[in-house]
């Protein structure tokens, strides 16, 4: 039996920011299986970025939240991401890899925006929402997610207000997305409330950066995709940004942080005996109190990164080859 602080501890794990932790509580402790959700604009490569809230999503399954994964069509349109026929079909891929990466199908409800968006109601309530949003409000929630952040065009301002609504209509308690999504989610906490609908609990996790220490892009390819061979990743990761004695700002501090200890319950470092031989850790603090201390090579991190990113990634990577032929 799973204690309550257990749950809050596994809900916090690797969260940058939750808005508020004791609504967060409450939340825990009075509904049996309150709803939690993220939106995923349909995107052809799905990576370690993605990753991120698929993680969390699993820990809230455990956690026992029942979770909800929208697939924002819609979204993807107004923000200049392709026309439907291309959307839909990358939208059916996403939801192979989210299931293949760990999300459990028969606890998971997949939506596809535009079975529900475009219906009368939503609309509407769409349209109310723009009537208590200032333009200014609009535009700053869209800034960081923006395809036009300069001169964006009138699409992006109806962007968020979907946003908003969607955590409205999918009947959403906890409102899960990356820290970029913060303004995005403080309208609708702010906003909400005011059309009778609930003003969601936020959990946000950290940004992932690039394997060159720099935004992750998909025009500079510095990321880790699923779809990824086992010595592609291998070369990635040789060639990554790992300073020494550097743990803040360390794409491979990071990899290791967010994606191998929360899903293995100890990592090995292999050494030649001439190093100091091999070391295991079972706690990420240690390990990162280890590399800052100089006790622990990036060479020897990176080797390690490598070998446990492609354990993780193994079994998603044959599982969605197997289903896409």
């Amino acid at each position: 039996m799973v204690s309550m602080e257990e749950k809050i501890n596994l809900i916090k794990r690797n969260a940058v920011e939750i808005v508020t932790e004791e609504e967060l509580r409450s939340l825990v402790e009075n509904e049996e299986r309150p709803i939690a959700y993220v939106g995923y604009e349909p995107s052809g490569e799905i990576h370690l970025g993605h990753l991120m809230t698929v993680n969390k999503l699993i820990d809230l399954q455990n956690a026992g939240f029942k979770v909800k994964v929208l697939l924002a069509d819609v979204h993807a349109y107004l923000n200049e991401k392709g026309n439907f026929d291309e959307i839909e079909k990358i939208a059916k891929y996403n939801k192979m890899a989210f299931v293949a990466l760990g999300l459990d199908d028969s606890k998971t409800e997949f939506i596809l925006g535009s079975s529900y968006q475009l219906e009368k109601d939503y609309i509407l309530d769409v349209l109310k929402l723009a009537r208590i949003t200032t333009l200014k409000r609009a535009r700053r929630s869209m800034d960081e997610v923006s395809r036009r952040k300069e001169d964006p065009v009138v699409s992006q301002m109806i962007y968020p207000l979907m946003q908003a609504m969607d955590i409205a209509h999918l009947e959403v308690k906890l409102a899960v997305g990356g820290i970029d999504q913060r303004k995005i989610h403080m309208l609708a906490r702010e906003n909400l409330p005011k059309l009778g609908y609930y003003s969601p609990v936020c959990l946000h996790t950290p940004i992932l950066l690039g394997l060159d220490g720099e935004k992750m892009s998909s025009s500079k390819g510095n990321y880790i995709s699923i779809k990824d061979s086992e010595e592609e990743i291998k070369k990635k990761i040789k060639k990554a940004y790992c300073p020494a004695k550097k743990v803040e700002d360390n794409p491979i501090i990071d990899i290791m942080r967010y994606h191998i200890f929360p899903r293995f319950e100890k990592v090995i470092i292999e050494r030649d005996e001439k190093f100091g031989g091999d070391i295991e850790y079972t706690s990420f603090d240690d390990l990162a109190r280890d590399f800052e201390a100089g006790k622990l090579h990036p060479l020897d991190l990176k080797d390690a990164t490598a070998k446990y990113l492609n354990k993780l990634l193994e079994k998603p990577r044959k599982r969605l080859k197997e289903v896409i032929n």
